[in-house]
């Protein structure tokens, strides 16, 4: 069965038995999918603080006990060491390894974060009649490391990292009314237009993600991204860390409306 084609709880399955480690945009319809942050407990509040003081880029969906992988309000039935695609592991700032199932790196002082994903509100941009050209041309979003600084707390402290979907000029503004509705999974954009003025050099080589085609005369938008967190390691260096890979996702049991504003 392609995995477009699978409910989530066959794909939840597939993706802990290791038979699914693709990225995830456009799979299980209707459920929201969330970014994934892992620390020791001696960082859980320092980046509680840094999330709470970052909502657009790190807008928390739930955070689980120190030792537990179950995400309680997110997804009761599920297993945060194995029901992701794929898996960073980070030391000192530095990625180490990907991995598809970090059970054997799980400890019992760590702490998990889920927030937004921007995958979420892209059911509600395909409603709209709004392309979505990742999806299109079955590849990764592309993603893109800023100049626009984080508000440090604690440790952490970095730049924020922002997802860019390419909006035909007539349809940019439906495309903030319609995200503008999804505050807990990033909401609207945070830049639209030129992407020099806050520091992509080159937006056919994006730091993360792949690149897609971009036809002329359509407007680069770019929301802020829940990979955040992994630039924000490379500068804050924890000691150690785990996220997800870019693009591979956690879907969770939440609903995508009950993460809309009325």
């Amino acid at each position: 069965m392609r995995p477009e084609d699978m409910s989530l709880t066959e794909l939840r399955q597939a993706t802990r038995r290791g038979d699914f480690t693709s990225p995830t945009p456009g799979l299980a319809p209707g459920y929201a999918q969330a970014n994934l942050a892992i620390f020791p407990q001696k960082y859980a509040f320092d980046f509680l603080l840094f999330s709470m003081r970052n909502p657009k880029p790190c807008p928390i969906l739930d955070v689980t006990e120190p030792g537990s992988p179950v995400p309680r309000l997110a997804a009761p039935e599920a297993d945060l060491r194995t029901d992701l695609p794929k898996y960073r592991i980070w030391e000192r700032g530095e990625l180490v390894d990907e991995v598809t199932d970090i059970t054997p790196h799980w400890r019992e002082d760590l702490v998990a974060f889920l927030l937004g994903c921007s995958f979420t509100f892209e059911a509600a941009l395909l409603g709209a009649g709004i392309p979505i050209r990742h999806i299109e041309e079955n590849r990764n979003v592309p993603m893109y490391i800023t100049n626009i600084q984080c508000t440090p707390a604690g440790k952490f402290h970095g730049p924020v990292v922002v997802s860019m979907r390419p909006i035909p000029p007539a349809q940019v503004v439906r495309a903030v009314q319609v995200t503008s509705r999804y505050p807990a999974v990033h909401g609207a954009p945070i830049h639209v237009g030129d992407p020099s003025q806050i520091g992509i050099a080159d937006i056919n080589k994006p730091d993360l993600g792949e690149a897609v085609t971009i036809n002329p005369g359509e407007v680069p938008v770019f929301w802020a991204c829940g990979c955040t967190p992994q630039a924000v390691a490379m500068e804050a260096k924890p000691d150690f860390m785990i996220t997800h890979a870019p693009g591979h996702m956690f879907i969770t049991d939440l609903k995508n409306e009950e993460l809309a504003a009325l």
